[in-house]
């Protein structure tokens, strides 16, 4: 196919999504990946699909995807995504992580989501395996985690069964236009055709909208994961800190997964590729075993890392371009993507289609980050 109704440039969560929900409604979808599909960050994230300690603004997409789309998604797709919602659990050991956790709670409450402070005692009657040193900690029963390439490749197998192509190894070079609008992309093969593009490309999203003049302030950030081996079951909470220096959840056959950074990881535009590094590994197990000394005799079976596509006010980019007709951006998620991609799916394609948005998209405008002039 050299020309489409849309060209979704990346095959990541975001774009799979997006071109589920647009090739569903009949509009015909190309999706090109320079990689292979998911391979991104997409496959390189702890799965949580939180609303819990997110930025205010960013609350109510995740809160509408945790009530309307996350429950069901596996039956919609045909495909098991390990969705497990029991709950996100953010422990605290000192007053001042206290006071962290308070603040988070009262955000999520104004904003009509069920989240509690609870004691010590309380949060060992629930997650009886926590370090004594431990105090108190937030809890919002309604999140939870999935798989995160499984849930990537489902909405590409049904995407790709409803009629859309995906063309993978493809890098896309360029956008083209005629006459100031949107008339599709150029790749090495050559040029394909299209009315609309979505630009759904993460770090690489910078470089390919400044072939035509655009600039979003996408910067890099390494972050990393590692997987043990198998454990008896202990708990289905996705578990998270205060200090925040680590994230992670079991999965549902005994393995966890733990993400976090060291704080000292490669950072900035000079690093290309997503490498694991000597540090974080170490620095994320250290972190694991002060709130869970008992898995101190598991073992790490694998690591890798993967970049975010960091925002100034880390906020994403879901926006039309307004000065240039056909250009849609999805970016810039900045490590908060896999749990709202089903919505921003969604709305991409209300986008596309010029349909009444389900939730409004104000706060994540393109035009937020134009100079004062």
């Amino acid at each position: 196919m050299s020309k489409a109704d849309v060209i979704i440039i990346g095959g990541g969560v975001i774009g799979c999504a997006a071109a589920y929900y647009l090739q569903k409604n009949g509009v015909q979808v190309l999706v090109l990946e320079k990689d292979e599909i998911g391979a991104g960050s997409s496959s390189r994230n702890g799965g949580g699909v939180r609303q819990s300690a997110r930025n205010i603004r960013e609350l109510p997409l995740a809160m509408y995807a945790v009530r309307n789309m996350w429950p069901v998604l596996g039956e919609e797709l045909g495909v098991d995504i390990e969705y497990c919602q029991q709950g996100n659990l953010r422990l605290g050991k000192t007053v001042e992580h206290e006071r962290i956790l308070q603040q988070l709670v009262a955000q999520g409450q104004a904003t009509g989501l069920d989240m509690v402070m609870l004691t010590a005692a309380q949060v060992r009657e629930i997650c009886p395996h926590i370090a004594e040193e431990v105090t108190t900690a937030s809890f919002c029963p309604t999140d939870g985690h999935a798989n995160p390439l499984i849930s990537t490749l489902a909405f590409y197998k049904k995407a790709r069964e409803m009629g859309t192509e995906f063309i993978t190894g493809e890098q896309v070079q360029a956008l083209t236009l005629r006459r100031g609008k949107i008339a599709g992309v150029l790749t090495a093969r050559g040029k394909y055709e299209a009315s609309t593009v979505i630009v759904a490309a993460a770090l690489n999203s910078r470089a390919i909208i400044n072939s035509i003049g655009v600039d979003i302030p996408l910067q890099s950030s390494l972050i990393e994961c590692l997987v043990t081996d198998a454990q008896p079951p202990m708990f289905p909470y996705m578990i998270g800190t205060a200090p925040a220096n680590f994230y992670g959840h079991q999965t549902s056959h005994g393995s966890f997964v733990f993400g976090g950074s060291s704080g000292l990881e490669p950072y900035g535009p000079n690093v290309e590729q997503p490498i694991s590094q000597p540090l974080t590994p170490p620095a994320i197990c250290r972190a694991v075993l002060g709130y869970f000394p008992i898995l101190g005799r598991a073992r790490v079976v694998r690591t890798w890392s993967g970049f975010l596509d960091k925002t100034p006010d880390l906020l994403p980019v879901i926006s039309k371009v307004t000065d240039i007709s056909g250009l849609i951006l999805a970016c810039g998620f900045s490590g908060h993507g896999f749990g709202i991609a089903p919505i921003v799916g969604k709305l991409l394609s209300e986008l596309v289609e010029e349909k009444t948005l389900t939730l409004p998209l104000d706060a994540f405008s393109f035009g937020r980050f134009k100079p004062f002039m």
